[in-house]
C-alpha cells in the first residue's frame, strides 16, 4: 500500500532525477541473490541529496502518525535504512534504534542498537522492500525484544507477490512512499525509459526469479 499518489509519483520522480534508481533492460543488473534484473535501486542515495532526504523525512514523518498513530521508537533496518530511519525519528521527536541482520560477534553481542523497553510501540522504517525477508528478520528480532510493533514503512516497493505473501504471514502491515507501477509509469512521461521497453520491465516484475535466465 502507498501512501498517496501524489506521494508515490513525486518519491518516483526524485528517485530517478538522482539515479538512485536505474532503469537499464538491455543490460540488466545482478542482484546479490543471483537475479538479472533490468532495474536497479540504491536508497541511500538519498541522504547526499538534501531537497530528496528532507522530502522523505516529512513524507514518513507525516503518514506514519496518519496511518499508525505515534509510536513510541522508530527502528531502521541496517544498514541501508539507518540513515532515513534516524531522519524520521529526529523529524517525531522520538528514541531511535537499528536492527543488524545479525546479532553482533562480539562485545554485548546486540542485534539491536539503542535501547528500547518490552512493551514500547514501534514503526519500523526500510529504504527497500524486495521479497521482504531481511526486513522481516529485522522484525522478528524487535518481537524477540518485547516490542509491539505497529507496521513497516519503506521508501520503495518492488510489489513481488513473494513479499505481499511474507508481510501477509507475518502479520505486519506495509506502507510504501512508492511502488514499481508508479515508478514505471513516471519513468515513462518523463522520458527515463522507451515505450519498447515498458513491456520488458512488466514482464520482469511478474517473475524476477526466472527472467533472463
Amino acid at each position: 500500500m502507498i501512501f498517496n499518489n501524489n506521494t508515490a509519483q513525486k518519491t518516483a520522480e526524485l528517485l530517478l532525477e538522482i539515479n538512485a534508481i536505474k532503469l537499464n533492460p538491455k543490460s540488466p543488473f545482478t542482484w546479490a541473490s543471483g537475479w538479472k534484473s533490468p532495474i536497479y535501486c540504491d536508497n541511500r542515495i538519498t541522504l547526499s541529496f538534501p531537497e530528496v532526504r528532507k522530502f522523505l523525512k516529512d513524507e514518513f514523518a507525516t503518514n506514519i502518525v496518519e496511518k499508525f498513530g505515534k509510536p513510541d521508537v522508530i527502528a531502521g533496518v541496517a544498514t541501508g535504512a539507518i540513515g532515513i530511519g534516524l531522519l524520521v525519528a529526529e523529524a517525531l521527536d522520538l528514541p531511535f534504534v537499528y536492527v543488524r541482520p545479525e546479532a553482533k560477534k562480539h562485545g554485548r553481542q546486540n542485534q539491536i542498537e539503542g535501547y528500547f523497553e518490552a512493551g514500547q510501540s514501534v514503526v519500523v522504517v526500510e529504504d527497500l522492500i524486495s521479497t521482504g525477508k531481511s526486513s522481516l528478520q529485522a522484525v522478528e528480532a524487535l518481537n524477540a525484544g518485547g516490542a509491539n510493533i505497529l507496521g513497516m514503512a519503506a521508501i520503495f516497493t518492488y510489489g513481488f507477490d513473494v513479499a505481499s505473501e511474507n508481510f501477509k504471514n507475518a502479520g505486519i502491515e506495509l506502507m510504501t512512499l512508492s511502488n514499481y507501477p508508479t515508478l514505471l509509469k513516471t519513468a515513462i512521461a518523463k522520458n527515463y525509459i522507451a515505450e519498447e521497453d515498458h513491456e520488458t520491465l512488466k514482464i520482469w516484475s511478474s517473475n524476477p526469479s526466472e527472467w533472463g535466465i
